[in-house]
């Protein structure tokens, strides 16, 4: 009797630790049209926002220099793409700022008193951001994608993909590692590699706001804070504040008027 009993305990523990031992189910894998509806959410949540005008602030850390620190006024135009920074603060970088018609790149120096026309990879103001950050995203013309998973960011569960350049496209980053909140669709994490598959850069966005847009009758997201690490001068880091954002930005259009006058003169 004792034997029976005892066998029937190993057996149930035996069976327990089986289960236990057992893999968990595997992530069913999304196919390639599923990826792309992410990467089409992902690039309408930066692209189609509406008109706005919001106030930022930026520190820059960099290797062996003090840190740096910016304020900016942001604008953008959704009819035609337009998109300007005005840097405010410090004095030494008060009234510079970028401005972007159609898929040209200008900065403006008012010590110089001319535009100079620029690359879409230049670095904002010499951080680690790039115009590519605040304006328009393109992941789902520009890159094929490939499911790597899911992963859990903190209290988020993140869908990893890896998205490889289209040929035959002048890009600033071959390749792009995301991570995107399942839940929401914002975008939580992004590293990009150059062709040599280095790594170059690391982006967190640790917050984002939804706030009602009536220009397009609906809520919109937009990342509060950004931070971008470089994976090359390890000790360089930028971090990005989004203040407070105006969606009624009639002054918006002023400003590029104003803008595109004096490039004219």
């Amino acid at each position: 009797m004792q034997r029976r009993v005892l066998s029937l305990i190993i057996g149930l523990s035996l069976a327990v630790l089986g289960c236990l031992l057992q893999p968990r189910s595997a992530h069913a894998a999304l196919n390639h049209e599923q990826l792309i509806d992410i990467l089409k959410v992902v690039d309408d949540r930066q692209r189609n926002q509406g008109d706005w005008r919001s106030n930022i602030y930026i520190e820059q850390k960099e290797k062996d220099k003090v840190a740096v620190v910016y304020d900016a006024l942001v604008f953008r135009r959704s009819a035609d793409q337009k998109f300007m920074i005005i840097f405010t603060k410090p004095k030494a970088s008060q009234g510079q700022g970028y401005l972007r018609v159609d898929k040209n790149l200008w900065f403006y120096d008012p010590s110089v008193g001319k535009w100079e026309r620029r690359t879409e990879r230049e670095r904002i103001g010499g951080t680690n951001s790039r115009r590519s950050d605040f304006d328009e995203s393109r992941l789902a013309i520009e890159y094929d994608p490939e499911d790597k998973g899911e992963e859990k960011l903190g209290v988020y569960t993140a869908q990893v993909m890896t998205l490889k350049g289209k040929p035959g496209l002048d890009l600033a980053f071959p390749e792009i590692k995301l991570w995107v909140d399942k839940e929401t669709k914002n975008v939580l994490k992004r590293q990009e590699f150059a062709l040599s598959g280095r790594l170059l850069r690391t982006s967190y966005y640790p917050k984002w706001k939804k706030i009602f847009s009536e220009s397009r009758g609906m809520d919109i997201w937009y990342p509060q804070e950004i931070r971008f690490y470089d994976e090359v001068e390890k000790q360089n880091s930028t971090l990005i504040l989004i203040k407070s954002v105006d969606l009624h930005a009639l002054e918006a259009n002023l400003f590029t008027k104003a803008w595109l006058e004096s490039k004219s003169r």
